[in-house]
């Protein structure tokens, strides 16, 4: 290994090299060692002797840089077992093995890990590969040095055959579920072997390298280590896209030697504008890695210098951000369409800044973050710089099971899906896919509570994340208080209503598959569709249960008064249906119209009730017809250059109002309705109960008011009716006149 590969902080990605010399003795033939003197070695080693190995100076130096006054006791020990048990070894480039472990915990420590996840990265090969056990890990280091080592050590081939690659990724990433500090320094670990894979053989390098790029670069952008994140993109492109690398790095040579800096002259003068507003503030030139370059001259095209990286500012304090930004957007020219806040809604991943970009004379668009330094350090390192979770002092939980407290909402579905997903061939391409979606939103449950799904979810996704495989019974769902398809696409913030049916053997459609994109719900699907050959109900929403017990029952129109259950046989037609004095002309509110001698009349298909907001539009025959504003007739005569007519409400309050019911199929219901409706002194012009879907069953009723301002209560008493989900007025497309 050489010295440029074994340094983190080389700047920028190395391409991979030819495969020097065959090592002298293969790294898989574990090292045999006694361990009793091992012991009595670390005791009598020179760290003994109040001096630390010279080997660990720089993990030390880097240690310290972050932990000043970490103790250094458990890297000494650890390292004298790592050196013993691997001493013999040798990586396929010819070092010694005992270099690897030595480079993966320089690179965590730089980043700011703490002394557990130094310690069981210098033992993080020495259970797999050595003679040294767990239960001796536990014994010398304690249990959290014992779980992390135990997290990143790979399952033997010889056991799991071909399985053993996703079934050790599905073992990493549960135990990762407990402590992320494993994912940790699994990253670390790859990146590592990803600088030294130019001794491997091309078709071993792409096969190691399309892992990374498919599992390990998604995993470390999931957990914010931007970091590791960069260099391993870079290092995938050189050995997946050499061609376009080279290219890249021809670009990137090129604008080095141009004699203008066009972000160093910005840098130059946003430290000027920053100086003269008083805000302390340091300002660095951030040059785009490899694989950034390339995707801003694909997006772009020629590139000019501003393209090649970005500024960055740090300050102390969040509100100093704030003040930065002001500055900037007052004394430069701020490209608005730019400008992100990060920091009032931070990213999945952890990551917080505050994102704009201004404009030079000469076009140039320079891009600037804007954060404090501890955002800063957060960004680059993520969860590696949150510390350890497991601190003295805290509470250890009743049931003993590790609980990580920075264990993000996309691992907990992860965790949740991989337990369906027993095949090892669907674990590991439904993880791809998973680790694929990497933007996240978050909706709410009318309970308060939070869903954390990916970009692009639907409500079939959040049926399953919030219910299992109980959401085989959804039939629907309201989206910002509107009812909604399961195929609705989410966005975020939303807030969401899932409705359940109450039939338990609801099943779920096969057309759900085409909405799902959540691997715990379409493995919940697949799984009951295989299990259940033939079935699957073919309607968007799911399941084809009737209502009553009887999916064939005809519209049927209701009795407005005394009415019994939707399964006592038909109703009267629309014309004998009526309440008392039904025989006499129904009466509306009163509404004037700003046209001399008009009439004016109340639409049917949005029945506008004081004090809706309306207005109205003039027919034949003189007629004013009135609407209120946000009906779909309104903006559709408006397209049609249609003059509106100015309309409002006259004295009395006496109204008539058409309401729609939606509600769960069981017996009873209509009686129940009406009876609900009767107690409020609403008097009912006509009832419809529209065919039964999907255990659902519409209800619309024309009522008569003597007080427009009794609405509310009677819509709030007919959604107090068991099984009624919903009450709203009615709003549907009406022709226009």
């Amino acid at each position: 290994m050489s010295a440029e590969a074994t340094n983190p902080a080389t700047p920028g990605p190395v391409a991979p090299t030819a495969p020097s010399a065959p090592p002298v003795v293969r790294k898989k033939s574990r090292a045999r060692i006694d361990l009793r003197r091992l012991g009595r070695a670390a005791l009598l080693g020179p760290a003994a002797r109040g001096r630390l190995p010279d080997a660990i100076g720089h993990v030390v130096e880097a240690h310290r840089a972050h932990h000043p006054d970490a103790d250094l006791e458990p890297l000494r020990r650890a390292y004298v077992l790592a050196e013993s048990s691997h001493r013999g070894q040798m990586r396929k480039s010819g070092e010694p093995y005992i270099t690897h472990p030595l480079a993966v915990t320089l690179i965590l420590a730089e980043l700011g890990a703490e002394t557990t996840t130094l310690t069981a990265s210098l033992l993080h090969d020495t259970v797999e590969d050595t003679d040294v056990t767990l239960d001796q890990v536990r014994e010398q280091f304690g249990e959290e040095v014992r779980y992390l080592v135990d997290g990143v050590t790979k399952l033997e081939k010889v056991d799991y055959g071909a399985a053993a690659e996703p079934e050790t990724f599905r073992k990493m990433l549960v135990a990762t579920g407990s402590d992320v500090r494993v994912m940790s320094i699994k990253l670390a670990d790859r990146l590592h072997n990803m600088r030294t894979l130019g001794v491997m053989r091309p078709e071993k390098q792409a096969r190691i390298a399309k892992v990374t790029r498919d599992v390990l670069i998604p995993l470390a952008e999931r957990l914010g280590v931007q970091a590791l994140k960069t260099e391993l993109e870079d290092l995938v492109f050189a050995i997946l896209h050499p061609e376009e690398y080279d290219r890249t790095r021809e670009l990137i040579a090129e604008n080095a030697g141009r004699p203008d800096d066009t972000l160093a002259e910005v840098a130059d003068e946003v430290r000027g504008v920053l100086r003269e507003a008083g805000i302390p503030a340091e300002v660095l030139i951030r040059p785009r890695h490899f694989v950034s370059v390339h995707r801003v001259s694909r997006k772009r095209g020629q590139l000019r210098g501003a393209d090649f990286g970005r500024l960055l500012v740090l300050v102390g304090e969040d509100a100093d951000c704030y003040g930065v930004l002001g500055e900037l957007h007052t004394c430069m020219t701020p490209v608005v369409s730019e400008f992100k806040d990060f920091i009032a809604v931070p990213k999945f991943n952890l990551y917080q800044s505050l994102h704009t970009a201004v404009a030079r004379a000469d076009g140039q668009v320079v891009e600037v973050l804007i954060r404090t330094h501890q955002m800063h350090k957060v960004a680059e390192a993520g969860v590696v710089a949150l510390g350890n979770p497991y601190a003295p002092g805290a509470d250890d939980p009743a049931d003993g099971e590790r609980a990580d407290p920075t264990r993000p909402g996309w691992l907990s579905r992860l965790l949740d899906w991989q337990r369906a997903a027993p095949d090892p061939d669907t674990f590991w391409s439904t993880l791809r896919e998973d680790l694929a979606q990497d933007r996240e939103i978050t909706v709410f449950r009318p309970d308060g509570g939070t869903l954390g799904l990916p970009e692009g979810a639907t409500c079939v996704d959040a049926a399953y994340a919030q219910y299992g495989e109980d959401a085989h019974a959804c039939i629907g769902a309201r989206v910002n208080g509107r009812l909604a398809t399961l195929s609705t696409v989410l966005r975020d913030g939303d807030s969401v209503q899932l409705l359940m049916g109450q039939d338990p053997a609801s099943e779920p459609s096969r057309e759900w598959l085409e909405h799902a994109h959540t691997p715990a719900a379409r493995i919940a699907i697949q799984r009951w569709l295989a299990t259940h050959p033939g079935s699957g109900g073919d309607g968007e929403d799911g399941a084809n249960a009737g209502y009553g017990g009887n999916g064939g029952v005809e519209a049927v129109q209701a009795r407005p008064e005394g009415a019994g259950s939707a399964g006592s046989g038909p109703a009267p037609r629309p014309a004998e249906a009526g309440g008392s004095g039904s025989a006499a002309r129904p009466r509306g509110a009163d509404v004037l119209a700003d046209r001399p001698g008009a009439a004016a009349r109340l639409a049917g298909c949005c029945t506008p009730v004081p004090p809706d907001a309306i207005t109205g539009f003039a027919v034949r025959g003189g007629v004013v017809t009135v609407h209120r504003q946000e009906c779909a007739a309104v903006a559709h005569m408006k397209s049609r250059g249609r003059a509106e007519v100015g309309v409002r409400w006259g004295d009395t309050t006496e109204c008539r109002v058409t309401l729609v019911a939606e509600s769960f199929g069981r017996p009873h219901l209509l009686a129940d309705l009406t009876e609900a409706i009767a107690l409020e002194g609403a008097e009912i012009v006509s009832a419809t109960v529209e065919p039964p879907s999907q255990q659902r069953v519409r209800h619309t009723y024309t009522l008569q008011l003597a007080d427009a301002a009794h609405l509310p209560a009677l819509m709030r008493a007919m959604r107090n009716v068991a099984g009624v989900y919903d009450v709203s007025r009615a709003q549907h497309q009406a022709p226009a006149p």
